[in-house]
């Protein structure tokens, strides 16, 4: 298929043209590990509401992929973080169109104590006890692998929020 932009008929992995592929956004994830412990959040609004997930979200046209992961963990859990590194990259297709490419960054410390916003509420899990039942369904695919600390590659088709297709690759 020549434009992501489109539905994906039939829901076709394969069909997708990934070389060309171009998202409608750019995001980015932040998971703060530390203590054998990860701070996740109850996302309250926006694509995933309801979900558990890191804190990150959309970034500003222009935007550099680690100044808006730290501007989106202080907006939505108002802490700042360092120690911060990329970890991997997925690309999200939608079969109704829309699609996202998201940065994903793990961080070792934090200053600050989390806080609950209008956009989440955040919480701290041991790392053998992560939710995923309450995760976007590819969170248990590379979740781990980011906590290894293997770098990745990734890319999902999504219909609505079940994961119909997905690679992912270590780099």
């Amino acid at each position: 298929m020549a434009d992501n932009q489109t539905a994906i008929a039939a829901w076709d992995f394969e069909a997708i043209d990934w070389d060309s592929w171009t998202p409608r956004e750019r995001a980015t994830l932040l998971f703060v590990v530390r203590d054998d412990r990860i701070l996740l959040i109850h996302k309250k609004r926006g694509l995933g509401a309801g979900k558990v997930n890191g804190p990150g979200g959309r970034l500003s046209p222009g935007e550099d992929p680690i100044d808006g992961a730290l501007r989106e963990v202080w907006e939505e859990v108002g802490v700042t973080v360092d120690d911060v590194e990329q970890m991997g990259e997925l690309s999200f297709q939608f079969t109704d169109g829309h699609s996202i490419h998201c940065h994903v960054f793990r961080a070792g410390r934090l200053s600050g104590r989390p806080r609950v916003t209008d956009e989440a509420t955040p919480f701290w899990v041991p790392l053998d006890e992560i939710p995923y039942q309450e995760m976007w369904d590819d969170d248990r695919l590379w979740l781990p692998l980011m906590l290894q600390g293997r770098r990745f590659l990734g890319r999902v088709l999504f219909d609505g929020e079940r994961m119909v297709a997905h690679e992912i690759v270590t780099v």
